[in-house]
């Protein structure tokens, strides 16, 4: 009996998965997969991206296939993204529930991977109409300048003396600098331990957002996530930008805080908030704090 109930647990899903992939119509052709695991093995090594440039030629501009048991519509030409993204937009605008970006995104209330509904189009209000407009656009613009004055001056520095830099990281933190001085405030000083640290966690946040968990394409391996650490992992992650965000938010509410803060990201969406004009708690607000990481 053991055996028999063992049996029907490694054989019923495949069983299953054959039925449902018979009964697909009116999809877009692509590559076969295996039950279970979808095209994962004929992926391999090759970067994702690579992949789907090989069997477009095969498979034309519109592909469907599966990544496991998570269903992949790839648009693959300018015509069929145009279709998607404008002229089917409804249809395809929400995000695909991953584990990190909803344990990171507070349960998906961010702007970029909130589900689409009544909430989200609140919070696109709020972006376009507080974050986003010209007028506060242009009110960061002594933010840019001043960072991209000090870079030149940084690189003229270095060039009298003939000292090689890497640009890559001198853009990085051009852009880390500006992002959070228009967000919170702060400017965090090339090479020292906070910029260190601060960069540290980013990098942390980052690989984590596109973290693979097994959950995700295999539900019914989603154990491993636990016996691997991937879930403690992801648990440290967020507590680390838990408490960064705490951070920020208790800093930004405090009267004798810096002059720097004052109409910041944080700033607006705090007094947002305390004007009612928005049902916006504070776990919201760190949810769209959350997207200007994802630099």
């Amino acid at each position: 009996m053991e055996y028999f109930l063992l049996f029907l647990l490694l054989v019923l899903p495949i069983l299953l998965s054959a039925i449902r992939s018979k009964r697909r119509k009116n999809l877009p052709p692509g590559p076969a997969g295996l039950p279970l695991i979808g095209i994962f093995h004929k992926i391999g090594d090759t970067p994702l991206h690579e992949y789907l440039s090989q069997v477009s030629k095969e498979y034309g501009p519109l592909l469907y296939f599966k990544l496991g048991s998570r269903p992949v519509l790839v648009a693959n030409s300018s015509r069929t993204a145009e279709e998607i993204l404008k002229t089917q937009d409804l249809a395809f605008c929400s995000r695909p529930a991953m584990l990190s970006l909803r344990k990171l995104s507070y349960g998906g209330f961010d702007i970029a991977f909130a589900p689409y509904s009544e909430y989200w189009r609140e919070m696109r209000k709020i972006c376009v109409l507080h974050l986003l407009s010209a007028t506060r656009v242009r009110s960061f613009r002594p933010i840019r300048e001043d960072e991209v004055s000090r870079l030149v001056q940084k690189l003229s520095e270095h060039a009298s003396r003939a000292e090689t830099i890497s640009m890559t990281e001198r853009i990085t933190f051009l852009t880390s600098t500006i992002i959070c001085r228009m967000a919170f405030g702060k400017r965090y000083e090339h090479e020292t331990g906070e910029s260190k640290e601060f960069n540290h966690i980013i990098r942390e946040f980052q690989t984590e957002l596109s973290a693979f968990h097994f959950r995700d394409y295999f539900p019914w391996l989603g154990w491993l996530d636990n016996v691997l650490g991937k879930i403690d992992h992801l648990e440290r992650v967020y507590k680390k930008w838990d408490l960064f965000y705490e951070q920020l938010l208790n800093e930004h509410q405090q009267p004798d805080r810096p002059k720097s803060m004052d109409g910041d990201v944080v700033d607006i969406l705090l007094q947002l908030r305390k004007d009612g004009s928005f049902d916006l708690p504070l776990d919201h607000i760190k949810a769209v704090l959350m997207v200007t990481m994802k630099k």
